[in-house]
């Protein structure tokens, strides 16, 4: 009798369990803070207009909402949103290999906010891919095994764009179980975490450079001063500086916006770790300049640097290189955070720059008749952008993205600060 009860009690304790849930689920959607804000009014009327014109392309193909061609199949779709988009995507490994692989406890409270953000990006700016396909329900097949392409660089592509978004949201998953209160399933994917960092940081140096190998496929497409056999490495390494800059302009509006959820550790550390930041930014861009040097010197182009793309190469690379380097070398001199701010704004123009002039701008440059976004695309990119923020925001204003764990927490209290052994060996000395 016993038994039956309990077979009984059990269906009724899991419906009311997923009544709760839906219940709990149901109070979460529901807007935090002030609707009728500019920032709502003004990204909302893009995001409805930027779905109405995506339901055009989608009916119409793309020739109706886009200025692509055959002679310009890819446009700001894949040169702003791909390819750019995922530079900017870059941070997330870089950080998680700061903190997780070289232990460099101090960015750990930025973290999870760069796995997001480097998560979202890859959802809808890798999504975005879909807009620009002219048949896109045959974007499964390298997936499912249709037609599997394997000398394409596009399916290396592919399959790590899809695995990596795999990895982030596994690194990010703690933060979606605490929300949920599953405390179980928090303690499992932490014990996945390392080995999911170890495997994005593979996958992120294979695709970032991956992208950059799919225009070897063009070298008489691309001007002379921008093709080279490095642009793989190119392409890796801007994706460093491109990711780091574009964490430090995250947290220098998330510091601001958000300033609430914040936790005390990363209010008291949030300078330092922007000059952090500004470190890894100037090594990279250093990298990255003796290797445009390199491309210069072995190409032996010096007489296409008196052309009017030779002077916009030039203004690429003296103005969006050159520099940066010196503003964030005198901001770091200076300890200015202002100016480390600025300068990663500075050095994210340079990476939208440098990535359209490879894929639009020095494409075809002798081209009598050349692309130009049309409208339709620019509102579908800002859009794409808009509703990112959307997700973004949504998430931070109901997960624990800032705050730390209760056993996080307890574990950092433990450890003991240099400065403090330093006092107590002088004093029993």
């Amino acid at each position: 009798m016993k038994r039956k009860d309990n077979d009984i009690g059990r269906p009724r304790k899991a419906l009311r369990d997923v009544r709760e849930f839906a219940r709990f689920l149901a109070s979460e959607m529901k807007p935090k803070g002030k609707i009728w804000t500019p920032f709502n009014i003004i990204s909302g009327t893009i995001i409805v207009v930027g779905i109405a014109l995506i339901a055009i392309r989608f009916y119409k193909g793309l020739g109706a909402v886009t200025n692509l061609s055959q002679d310009y199949p890819w446009g700001i779709w894949i040169g702003f949103d791909v390819i750019t988009g995922v530079a900017f995507a870059g941070g997330a490994y870089v950080l998680t290999f700061v903190v997780h692989i070289m232990k460099f406890e101090k960015y750990e409270p930025i973290v999870r906010v760069t796995v997001l953000n480097g998560f979202l990006a890859y959802v809808f700016y890798a999504g975005a891919l879909l807009l620009d396909l002219g048949r896109p329900w045959n974007v499964v097949n390298p997936i499912i095994g249709n037609s599997f392409g394997l000398s394409s660089v596009l399916f290396l592509v592919a399959w790590h764009f899809l695995l990596y978004m795999i990895c982030e949201f596994l690194e990010f998953s703690p933060a979606v179980a605490e929300w949920l209160n599953w405390e179980k399933a928090r303690r499992v994917v932490e014990k996945m975490t390392i080995g999911a960092v170890i495997f994005g940081i593979t996958l992120s140096t294979l695709h970032q450079s991956g992208l950059g190998a799919l225009f070897l496929l063009a070298p008489a497409k691309i001007h002379p001063l921008w093709y080279s056999h490095y642009i793989p490495v190119a392409f890796f390494v801007s994706s460093i500086f491109a990711g780091l800059s574009m964490v430090i302009i995250e947290s220098t509006f998330t510091h601001k916006v958000f300033h609430d959820k914040i936790g005390n550790r990363l209010r008291a550390s949030h300078d330092d770790i922007l000059l952090g930041l500004a470190k890894g930014c100037i090594g990279a861009l250093f990298a990255y300049l003796f290797l445009k040097v390199i491309e210069l010197v072995h190409g032996g182009h010096w007489d296409l640097l008196a052309t009017p793309m030779g002077y916009w190469y030039l203004v690429e690379i003296l103005g969006f290189v050159v520099l940066p380097i010196f503003l964030f070398g005198v901001a770091l001199r200076k300890r200015s955070v202002r100016l480390v701010q600025f300068t990663s704004f500075f050095t994210a123009i340079g990476v939208v720059l440098n990535r359209l002039n490879v894929s639009v701008i020095a494409f075809k440059w002798y081209a009598p008749v050349r692309y130009y976004p049309s409208w339709i695309e620019i509102w579908v990119t800002l859009a794409v952008i808009s509703m990112e923020l959307w997700v973004f925001r949504w998430v931070i204003n109901r997960m624990p993205v800032f705050k730390e764990h209760p056993e996080e927490k307890e574990a950092m209290d433990d450890i003991i600060p240099v400065g403090e052994v330093v006092r107590w060996k002088a004093s029993a000395s």
